[in-house]
């Protein structure tokens, strides 16, 4: 990672724990009260060159179980505070301190899942040349409303042209994003049912 970008990322995320700790503060309150324990979901992502990392989220999801004891599925156990946390993107704010520990930058691909490691072509797999980041420039392009090629491209082609006005770009465009509520109404397609017959 460039040292502008990575003093970049540690000013900008230390400085918005600190002007978030409230907001950050009442989200876990929230959380713990309505959705239950842990606060926190932890998961381990690939990071940087495919790296594992654990990575931060508050919970969204309930505990909710049928009568043979497993977990309904996420849409049984998703509540009204867990899909508002997700419309306003409260839910990625933990991963600000993944930034800080340097596992993930401000703006860069966001960390899918382990086990699709090995499902991605040699070009898409560039998108891990890059740090994970909090947001990027496939999230200010449509977010949800693109399929997984389209996103997986502009991915590539952010770590083909990073640089540290782009990034202030995508900052400035997920600010505005958030707050309009763009891109968060379509149904995300499922990775694992675009990477059947997409094996490398």
């Amino acid at each position: 990672m460039p040292t502008s970008k990575r003093v970049f990322d540690v000013v900008v995320s230390s400085a918005a724990l600190i002007l978030l700790s409230p907001l950050l503060l009442l989200t876990a309150i929230l959380v713990f009260t309505f959705i239950g324990r842990p606060v926190f979901f932890v998961q381990q992502r690939p990071g940087h060159r495919g790296r594992p990392f654990r990575m931060f989220k508050f919970r969204t999801l309930t505990d909710a179980r049928d009568a043979a004891g497993n977990l309904l599925p996420d849409a049984s156990r998703m509540t009204t505070l867990g899909r508002l946390m997700r419309s306003l993107s409260l839910d990625e704010l933990p991963e600000l301190v993944n930034i800080l520990q340097g596992d993930m930058s401000v703006v860069g691909p966001r960390p899918l899942l382990m086990q699709y490691l090995p499902l991605y072509s040699a070009e898409q797999r560039r998108r891990h040349d890059a740090y994970p980041g909090l947001t990027g420039w496939a999230q200010v392009n449509g977010r949800n409303a693109l399929d997984w090629p389209a996103r997986f491209h502009l991915d590539v082609w952010y770590v083909d042209h990073w640089s540290f006005w782009l990034d202030l770009k995508i900052i400035l465009l997920t600010i505005w994003k958030v707050v309009s509520l763009q891109g968060i109404n379509q149904p995300g397609r499922a990775t694992t049912e675009y990477f059947k017959g997409n094996q490398d």
